[in-house]
């Protein structure tokens, strides 16, 4: 009789560590992660500045590729960065085009480490007769849950990189993995805006 009921209750407790493993895995906020790419896309292709605004932490980092910026402290002065370069663009009368592939996720309670590539093409003005660009590199993307329970943009860091790096990363399951380029459209990589 008690082996039965030892047998009963690491059945039970067997059961219940699934059913715990299982819980714990589906509040992995892959979605909600991956949605923030979206939004930053979205925000590129339209020149959106409020999708910008959104997305970071007001104590938020831009650790940007270009040697002759500083590390950009507050998400006003990140804002600022991006109004000037939407306003470039505008004023050329261009499109962009951002992808990205995350390659590596590393998560806890309150932060997400995401890793991976981006892409951009520059549509530049019908007028200008240039051909349409490319450019990508590398980031590193650290998230911030807020009391909210929003994850927004606490460190965004990147590189130059060639664009093959980001046309030969591989899907990884639940990554973000963006519209998927497949290959450059005959784009000059040579420049950028």
């Amino acid at each position: 009789m008690n082996t039965l009921r030892i047998t009963g209750a690491l059945l039970a407790l067997g059961l219940c560590i699934t059913t715990l493993n299982a819980v714990a895995a589906e509040t992995v906020p892959h979605k909600t992660l991956n949605a923030n790419f979206t939004q930053l896309a979205d925000a590129f292709e339209h020149l959106d500045l409020s999708s910008i605004e959104q997305i970071y932490t007001e104590d938020a980092v831009y650790i940007s590729e270009t040697q002759d910026k500083g590390i950009i402290n507050g998400k006003a002065n990140i804002v600022s960065l991006y109004t000037r370069f939407f306003d470039k663009i505008k004023r050329k009368q261009a499109k962009l085009e951002v992808d990205f592939r995350v390659v590596v996720r590393h998560i806890d309670k309150n932060t997400a480490t995401d890793v991976g590539y981006y892409l951009v093409r520059f549509h530049p003005g019908a007028d200008s007769g240039e051909p349409v660009s490319e450019f990508a590199g590398k980031f590193v993307t650290i998230f911030a849950k807020d009391r909210d329970g929003h994850w927004r943009i606490s460190v965004d860091s990147n590189t130059h990189a060639t664009p093959q790096f980001y046309y030969d990363a591989k899907p990884v399951p639940n990554l973000y993995y963006g519209r998927q380029f497949i290959s450059s459209p005959h784009a000059d990589t040579s420049s950028q805006p």
